[in-house]
């Protein structure tokens, strides 16, 4: 049994905001085709059987990269997960296709970031007619807004639009993810109790390696003179890491938590301005993005441009066997990388 209360009980969505013009919208013939898709899914083996009438590992689809990652940390080789977005892949502007409604529509569970960063959710959720346990990973967790930021001036120029319930990018905090695996484990637990100690003994081992990346990312941090401790990024993706590891937010090349916002020559020319009046080392592209923008500020700045594969996973992780194929890696990579250029 999978009733609409026991999604209370580990997490409802959150509320977004109403449709702006960049939100993505499910086409008349996306969802005709996910009906067909969703019904030849049910007609397969169904979530919770196989054929012999025993139990089958639970269906999870998880959003993200990282959803998905964490997953696989907490669930282990009992569950069967579904990646919708792929590696690179930016979540901010996505359309689901008829296989990922259809994956929705058969999941046991759920797993979503939250704070606005899969805009394109509920409606796929409306679509897919998923009523299994949902997850929103970032329950539980403090949400930084744009007027806790030094950019506070400039999101008075509307640079957060479609984000006014904050910053999406919580991962970047080791100490968020200890919740946000936490989240997971009860919804996992709630759809599959009978393996609920395996998935408490693999959260209490995962959280143990967040807190070993959390000091060991401080120690590497606190390595970079205190001058030359200011970050400047492809958007404005790292503010969990720049509080929590006390780092200095010069600013982004797009002013906004939303790589679909529109760059305008403003906005270059006050990055451009920053970047000269801190004394900023470095621009730093992000792996979901091309580089061309950032090499043009980087140029005009007189700064160095960090990009290529020393490029940092904001976003998204990485593929299977690059620096950043995990959650644990992809934090390690962007603290060496940081720390290598501005030291």
């Amino acid at each position: 049994m999978r009733p609409a209360q026991l999604r209370a009980a580990v997490g409802r969505r959150s509320k977004r905001h109403p449709a702006t013009a960049r939100r993505a919208r499910l086409t008349a013939s996306v969802v005709a085709t996910t009906l067909t898709a969703g019904l030849a899914a049910c007609g397969g083996s169904g979530a919770g059987s196989t054929a012999g009438g025993e139990e089958s590992a639970p269906r999870v689809v998880a959003t993200t990269t990282y959803a998905a990652d964490f997953a696989r940390a907490i669930g282990g080789d009992g569950i069967e997960v579904t990646q919708i977005l792929r590696p690179g892949v930016d979540p901010h502007d996505y359309e689901p296709s008829p296989a990922d409604l259809a994956a929705i529509a058969d999941a046991d569970l759920l797993i979503e970031n939250g704070v606005g960063l899969e805009s394109w959710l509920d409606d796929a959720i409306s679509a897919s007619g998923f009523d299994g346990t949902e997850v929103v990973m970032a329950d539980g967790v403090t949400i930084r807004h744009p007027d806790d930021s030094e950019e506070a001036a400039a999101a008075e120029h509307d640079e957060h639009e479609g984000h006014e319930e904050g910053d999406p990018h919580i991962w970047h905090d080791p100490r968020n993810v200890k919740i946000m695996v936490g989240n997971i484990e009860k919804g996992l637990a709630a759809v599959d109790p009978e393996s609920s100690a395996e998935y408490q003994a693999n959260l209490a081992t995962y959280r143990a390696k967040l807190g070993e990346l959390d000091s060991e990312t401080q120690r590497e941090i606190d390595s970079i003179p205190v001058a030359h401790r200011k970050l400047v990024t492809n958007h404005d993706s790292f503010g969990y890491y720049v509080q929590r590891y006390g780092l200095e937010f010069v600013g982004s090349i797009i002013p906004s938590f939303d790589t679909s916002a529109e760059l305008s020559g403003r906005s270059i020319d006050d990055i451009v301005g920053k970047i000269r009046a801190s004394g900023a080392v470095a621009v730093f592209s992000e792996s979901s993005l091309p580089p061309r923008t950032a090499q043009t500020i980087g140029s005009e700045a007189g700064v160095r441009v960090v990009s290529g594969e020393d490029a940092l996973y904001a976003d998204t992780l990485g593929p299977a066997g690059s620096a950043g194929a995990t959650y644990l890696e992809a934090q390690r990579h962007n603290t060496d990388t940081i720390v290598d250029a501005l030291r």
